[in-house]
């Protein structure tokens, strides 16, 4: 597994900084962001229901790939489109009528098989991946659309650092379980090991965002923080997935990516991480005025 990792994993991050240039280079040209995050995300959303729909019929759940497919990418599309206001109306309420519609959609297309068998469990289903795939995937699109694209890969980056940090800290010195029921690898001295490695990235991330001229409002604390909060929520997501996967008895979502898992196995920590950063960054770089 170690050697897969060593190989696969940096011509990931080679991939990943390689899309932050273009995305970046093609808004610099057109002025429209997200021209490759979004597409790209796209695809490996969809390759994460793929994955996802087994965990469902393992639990004898109803899950068409093909409506998960759509309940996902409507999700995606509410959370990085919908603007604060259509036409008078309040985006809120344009993302809470999509999710109603995922729900009552499901639930009507699974009834047209004239069995009430299994048809709740299936429209809670879709009602999860909408939510949990599509809108907080969704909030990286956001966080593309509202910062650079070098901030998203910073964000990426530093929460996956915990990931790499907390294996090799584990390895190293893990003695003492994390939470052995579900995640026997995990260690709480990978735990803050990864955390301190996340940490020193943001601190890190946010100095050369200086150098860019980019986010001059931080701190290296701030960024010692968001670091931090990274690391700490995207060991959640991690545990979050990992839940899913115990609960169906899986260990991984697939093997479509040696030494890492599935496509699951990778986006689960940044889904979680991506409306923490927004919120954070949009909190630090845009404060709300006072008096």
């Amino acid at each position: 597994m170690l050697r897969h990792r060593l190989t696969l994993g940096p011509i990931l991050i080679a991939l990943v900084i390689a899309m932050a240039w273009l995305d970046e280079w093609i808004e610099t040209q057109t002025g429209r962001p997200s021209a490759i995050v979004f597409p790209v995300l796209v695809i490996a959303i969809l390759f994460a229901v793929q994955e996802i729909a087994p965990i469902f019929r393992a639990l004898n759940t109803r899950a068409s790939r093909r409506l998960l497919s759509v309940a996902a990418g409507l999700g995606l599309c509410a959370a990085a489109f919908t603007p604060p206001s259509v036409a008078g109306v309040s985006g809120v309420a344009v993302v809470c009528s999509c999710a109603i519609v995922t729900l009552i959609g499901s639930i009507v297309i699974y009834a047209r098989q004239q069995s009430s068998a299994g048809v709740t469990a299936g429209a809670a289903a879709a009602l999860f991946v909408f939510v949990y795939l599509g809108l907080l995937g969704g909030f990286l699109v956001v966080l593309r659309n509202s910062f650079s694209a070098w901030v998203l890969l910073g964000v990426v980056l530093v929460t996956k650092s915990c990931d790499i940090g907390a294996y090799f800290t584990g390895r190293a010195i893990g003695r003492h379980k994390l939470i052995p029921w579900l995640s026997p690898g995990k260690t709480w001295e990978g735990l803050f090991g990864g955390v301190a490695l996340s940490t020193l990235l943001g601190m890190g991330g946010v100095a050369l965002a200086h150098v860019g001229g980019e986010l001059p409002d931080l701190s290296l604390l701030h960024g010692a923080m968001i670091g931090a909060m990274l690391g700490l929520v995207g060991q959640g997501g991690d545990l979050v997935a990992s839940v899913l996967k115990r609960d169906a008895g899986f260990k991984d979502y697939s093997s479509r990516l040696p030494g890492f898992g599935g496509v699951m196995d990778v986006l689960d920590s940044a889904l979680l991480t991506a409306p923490v950063a927004y919120w954070m960054l949009a909190a630090l770089t845009h404060p709300a005025p006072t008096g």
